[in-house]
């Protein structure tokens, strides 16, 4: 902005275009009003200023980060999961069951139903739509009361890579401790989480030493059956 002001001061003390035409006899100088900068010349020092202004407001925003992942997953039920089925004022349609090697369980009325792959909440909702064709305005909850299906993998540069069996919910943390941690030459601003959802595979960019910063917990996801960490 200093800058248009020294430029508005130099025009200032140059004749304006009426005063050159006085100059040159065309018009008498003492009819001609005092025109210190031409109007064309305002209209280009307006359209200077302005994009100067938005130039300067664009320049405080932050660039998105691409490599941030989603803050929760949720979990997704697997293969030798045991569930409790619940059906409020139902008691012989409310137990628990495992899921079978095939994905499935089986429950009274509706039979079969594949489970694999869905969160707790979806099949909640699958449950309550096959049973509202027995019952009236039925409600149901579903509770994983065991994870047997919860394999990750972890290879790369860590001490100790290989498959993992887990019982309960673990992050990416966890997940690297369980391996042993990182040998001497690991790149932990770029471990890459493979995740396959629905048919889908999934590439999640990882960086360790923003986790451990404490400043972006977000980037401590939960684990789902099948991911697999790499670190380079």
């Amino acid at each position: 902005m200093s800058m248009i002001y020294l430029f508005l001061n130099k025009l200032n003390s140059l004749p304006g275009s009426a005063q050159l035409l006085a100059h040159k006899g065309k018009v008498p100088s003492e009819k001609v009003p005092h025109c210190a900068v031409p109007s064309c010349l305002l209209l280009v020092l307006l359209a200077i200023t302005a994009s100067f202004t938005f130039l300067s407001s664009c320049g405080g925003g932050k660039a998105i980060d691409q490599s941030v992942p989603p803050p929760s997953v949720q979990y997704t039920i697997g293969s030798a999961d045991v569930l409790k089925i619940d059906v409020w004022k139902e008691p012989e349609l409310s137990l628990t069951v495992p899921v079978r090697t095939d994905g499935k369980i089986s429950l009274p009325l509706i039979n079969d139903i594949y489970v694999v792959g869905l969160t707790p909440l979806e099949l909640q909702k699958e449950l309550t739509k096959q049973f509202a064709q027995y019952v009236e305005n039925p409600t149901v909850s579903v509770i994983v009361e065991e994870i047997n299906s919860l394999k990750i993998f972890v290879v790369g540069n860590v001490n100790q890579p290989g498959v993992f069996d887990v019982k309960g919910e673990i992050n990416v943390l966890q997940a690297i401790s369980l391996a042993g941690g990182f040998t001497e030459w690991a790149n932990k601003r770029n471990i890459k989480l493979f995740r396959k959802h629905g048919g889908v595979e999934q590439v999640i960019k990882i960086n360790y030493n923003k986790i451990v910063s404490g400043k972006y917990p977000e980037l401590n996801i939960p684990l789902l059956p099948g991911d697999n960490i790499v670190v380079p």
